[in-house]
């Protein structure tokens, strides 16, 4: 017993944010400026999607997606995309709590630049900001694994 090593698993969690940059930014306005006589009283839709993908050991790209259109009378009032990316340094997590630090942790990170950047964008399209409402995305991604292996 006193000739053998122990070896001491190592049960530290790293997470760093490497970076944090737009990937891709688009705002279309094509019935400008005639929209601008129209009362304002939008239909507003928002898409939002998270993708990931693994950089190299322990460095992970994930990118936040968000799409919102606004209408007025059937019209495209704007449209507004915004790919708001990260890098993220994430060791020492079991495959399950990886999925979940992708799926929830790193799109909370980015959320607030998506949020910043949608309201920046409109406000320069001569429109009224628009704020995003919060994004629970812990909901998100239950409800998007909930009959998967995933989360058990």
């Amino acid at each position: 017993m006193f000739g053998k090593k122990i070896k001491k698993k190592d049960d530290t969690v790293i997470f760093q944010i490497q970076k944090i940059y737009i990937k891709d930014v688009s705002f279309e306005s094509p019935h400008s400026p005639n929209i601008f006589k129209e009362t304002w009283n939008p239909k507003i839709s928002c898409d939002l999607n998270n993708i990931f993908n693994k950089l190299k050991e322990f460095l992970f790209e994930v990118t936040l997606r968000v799409i919102v259109k606004v209408h007025i009378n059937f019209k495209l009032v704007f449209l507004c995309e915004v790919h708001q990316s990260g890098i993220f340094y994430i060791k020492g997590l079991s495959d399950k709590k990886l999925l979940y630090c992708l799926g929830v942790y790193c799109p909370d990170i980015l959320f607030p630049y998506v949020r910043e950047c949608v309201s920046s964008l409109t406000s320069r399209g001569g429109f009224p900001n628009l704020n995003l409402d919060p994004v629970n995305f812990d909901t998100i991604f239950k409800k998007n694994n909930e009959n998967k292996d995933l989360l058990k």
